[in-house]
């Protein structure tokens, strides 16, 4: 078994954006050839179900059907589904459809319908550990207002819930101190617009979001920063960061949709109560992908 195959949440893992048709439905179909898509333009696998991928607004039926989508597009080694739910038990639940189905770990939100605390973050992952797939941690302290801070990650990787955690905090000292206190426990990339400090710093992999629009530009930029080849990263990572930076906005889903438009493939509408961007939003997203298109950033 590789290294890939044993820890499979290694590499580029894009949180995939779902492509929803004119009336809302979902096209299953084209998730599935972007799910490929993504794959052969180097990318490693993807996780569907994120916030990326409006799962708070899918139906459980839709939900379920993403994931299997997705297994049948590129095989469940290289699907990592999201499974945050309000309640454990939920969320359990998702990690053991997504076993069914075939995939290799899950990415759980700590509780979020509420400022939890320590106690109820430690028994919401140790209860969806029990579905026996990994689970790789998501702090997103922003949306969530629950904080893994990097003691706590320590605490739930010792005692065998999480191994590893997509950080989305924005304070890229905290790669060191995760790896002071759990040395085994795998950083990856949470944010887009921090790639190359947390790579620099360690990282493992990359959850990401501008691959959905410019996926062999993002992963010939992960490669370079994370074999430390600045030389190739850094102009790189300049020339991406006007579109990298969307990934930790408010509008995230609308812009990585239109960047998508934008670049040739097919981004398409969201559902409520998301809503287009203002026309100032939308010109600058275009204008960035616009820019990284005639550039060659594909």
């Amino acid at each position: 078994m590789t290294l890939q195959q044993s820890r499979p949440w290694r590499g580029i893992l894009v949180a995939t954006a779902l492509p929803l048709r004119a009336d809302l439905s979902v096209d299953y179909d084209r998730y599935a050839e972007h799910c490929a898509w993504l794959v052969e333009n180097g990318c490693d696998g993807v996780v569907p179900n994120g916030s990326l991928g409006e799962y708070q607004v899918l139906t459980p039926e839709e939900r379920a059907e993403v994931v299997k989508t997705a297994v049948a597009a590129i095989g469940g080694a290289r699907v990592m589904p999201g499974v945050a739910a309000y309640g454990s038990a939920e969320a359990r639940r998702w990690a053991e459809q997504a076993a069914e189905a075939g995939c290799a770990a899950v990415m759980l939100l700590p509780p979020n319908a509420y400022r939890a605390d320590e106690r109820s973050v430690l028994a919401h992952y140790a209860e969806v550990a029990r579905a026996g797939l990994p689970v790789v941690a998501y702090n997103n302290p922003v949306d969530t207002k629950v904080d893994l801070v990097p003691e706590l990650l320590a605490r739930l990787h010792g005692e065998g819930h999480i191994h590893g955690v997509k950080e989305f905090s924005g304070d890229v000292r905290r790669a060191y101190r995760i790896a002071e206190l759990a040395p085994d426990l795998d950083l990856l990339i949470g944010a887009d617009d921090v790639l190359l400090e947390l790579a620099v710093a360690g990282a493992k992999g990359w959850v990401a979001g501008c691959p959905n629009a410019l996926p062999r530009a993002s992963a010939e930029l992960y490669r370079a920063a994370t074999a430390g080849d600045l030389a190739t990263a850094l102009p790189l990572y300049r020339q991406l960061h006007p579109l990298l930076r969307w990934d930790s906005r408010v509008e995230f889903v609308q812009a990585i949709k239109l960047s998508m438009d934008v670049a040739g493939r097919y981004g398409g509408p969201v559902r409520p109560p998301r809503v287009a961007l203002p026309p100032e939003q939308e010109a600058a997203v275009r204008a960035a992908t616009e820019k990284a298109v005639a550039a060659g950033l594909t």
